[in-house]
């Protein structure tokens, strides 16, 4: 049911539709939500648009509890989960910014522009360490910085994206969403423009090696990409119009996918409470609800939330608040029920039991077409006259 709606940009005071391109849940009893608002639209947004994020209380939706005034709109924006007063934001503009809440609007620190991305950052995490002030940021630019929120002279480390291994930002793909999970800290995954996911580790021992592996099953940007929080070798990603679940263990293609929708998806997250549930939202002003034990071929629940598409959403820890933010500028708050926030009988081993069961069944299904496409490329080879058989195998299947 919903339970609350913030106002749109345009209702405090501000002319240009914004969209709410990130949220982000306060740490401490989840009574306060950040939203960062930029206007993504290359070259639309006027000289006089607003800057402005805000941070709302949600028992009071009729104005903001603080105004956050960067030097250029926010793409993201997320709190510290060790420091409930802080929080860090990427920019339209590359920079990353740092603000104490106790300070008040301004930001107490600022990556210099020359140190920080070319492009907007489109995702920031906090990650694990003593001092709880670490952080890394992706971006378009192709690029991968960590950071030290205590000093954003420059970042404390850089990988460049580039497939080749040869750290060319020419070469380099374009970030658009990135993951990292606490229990596997050396290890973290980057969501593409170009539609791949990579999976890198960040204690390689050179820089080339620090992208191991390529996941290929979008036909464009990826725009969400999440470990399951149950089962972390299990991922979700939302690119075009599917919803796609892999393992780890399956380079070629996915081992579960929604069928395509009518609208483009824009954003998706793991329930925190529920292995087998995520929420998916679309540009048709959508949020599905999509539950795998129950049906894998169509949501379980659809819930019309707005007339303008869905660009974001974040759910709170406990499972039972969901937030969504609109291209044009709304946040929206539902509240979920006992049966979508309750972890349900037996449901982690069922999902376990599912997820190695389909992960099993591609296995088998990408060994028999690399048997396929050799016995192809054997018999090519034949008919040419050209002789003994090749090594082949190993090219991606479209699913």
């Amino acid at each position: 049911k919903f339970k609350l709606l913030f106002p749109s940009c345009s209702s405090c005071g501000i002319q240009v539709k914004r969209t709410v391109t990130g949220l982000s849940w306060h740490p401490d009893g989840n009574r306060k939500l950040a939203g960062a608002y930029s206007c993504l639209e290359f070259q639309k947004a006027s000289k006089d648009m607003s800057f402005d994020s805000y941070i709302w209380d949600i028992e009071n939706p009729n104005r903001p509890e603080l105004t956050l005034k960067p030097v250029s709109p926010l793409v993201c924006l997320e709190y510290n989960p060790k420091d409930c007063h802080t929080l860090a934001g990427g920019c339209y503009n590359g920079q990353i910014a740092f603000w104490d809440t106790r300070r008040g609007s301004q930001p107490v620190e600022l990556s210099s522009v020359e140190q920080s991305h070319r492009d907007p950052v489109y995702k920031l995490i906090w990650m694990q360490s003593k001092t709880g002030t670490d952080a890394f940021s992706a971006s378009t630019d192709g690029q991968v910085l960590w950071w030290d929120m205590r000093r954003l002279s420059e970042p404390t480390e850089r990988l460049v994206l580039d497939l080749s291994r040869e750290g060319s930002l020419d070469a380099a793909l374009g970030a658009s969403a990135l993951e990292f999970e606490a229990t596997m800290p050396t290890k973290f995954m980057v969501g593409t423009e170009q539609g791949l996911v990579l999976s890198c580790n960040r204690k390689a021992k050179s820089p080339a090696e620090k992208i191991v592996c390529t996941f290929d099953g979008h036909h464009g940007p990826v725009y969400a990409l999440q470990r399951n929080p149950f089962f972390p070798k299990n991922f979700l990603t939302v690119g075009d119009w599917t919803a796609r679940i892999w393992s780890e263990d399956i380079k070629e293609s996915s081992i579960m996918w929604t069928r395509y929708q009518t609208s483009y998806l824009m954003d998706a997250c793991w329930s925190p409470v529920r292995p087998a549930v995520f929420f998916t939202v679309k540009m048709d002003g959508v949020l599905d609800v999509w539950d795998v034990l129950f049906k894998q071929n169509e949501p379980t629940l659809s819930i019309k939330v707005c007339d303008e598409g869905l660009y974001s959403l974040r759910l709170q820890e406990s499972g039972r608040l969901l937030a969504c933010g609109s291209r044009l500028g709304g946040a929206s708050l539902l509240e979920l029920g006992p049966s979508l926030s309750t972890l349900q009988r037996n449901e982690k081993s069922l999902v376990a039991a599912m997820f190695e069961r389909e992960t099993k069944r591609e296995k088998i299904l990408e060994a028999r077409q690399r048997e396929l496409r050799l016995k192809e490329r054997s018999r090519s080879e034949q008919s040419r006259g050209g002789g003994g058989g090749g090594g082949g195998g190993g090219a991606s299947v479209s699913v």
